[in-house]
C-alpha cells in the first residue's frame, strides 16, 4: 500500500491574477488548454505532477506556492 495525496492547486488563480495573466495566457505559457486550466482552478480536476511544474514555471514560482499545505 502507498500514501496517496490529492493535490489541490488552491492558490493557482491567486498567482495567475498576481501575474496579471488571463487563463488563456497562462494555459498557452504552460502548454495546456484553457479548459484544462479552468478545471484545475475550480478544483474539478487533479493535476499531474508535470502539470504542476509547468504551471509553476510559467508563473515563476515554486510548485509548493500553488498548493494547499498538507495536513499531517
Amino acid at each position: 500500500m502507498y500514501d496517496v495525496r490529492v493535490v489541490r492547486l488552491t492558490r493557482l488563480r491567486l498567482w495567475r491574477e498576481r501575474r496579471a495573466m488571463t487563463q488563456e495566457e497562462l494555459a498557452k505559457a504552460a502548454g495546456l488548454t484553457r479548459a484544462t486550466l479552468s478545471r484545475l482552478e475550480a478544483g474539478a480536476e487533479n493535476p499531474y505532477p508535470t502539470t504542476v511544474r509547468k504551471l509553476a514555471a510559467a508563473l515563476r514560482v515554486e510548485p509548493e506556492h500553488l498548493m494547499e499545505p498538507f495536513d499531517e
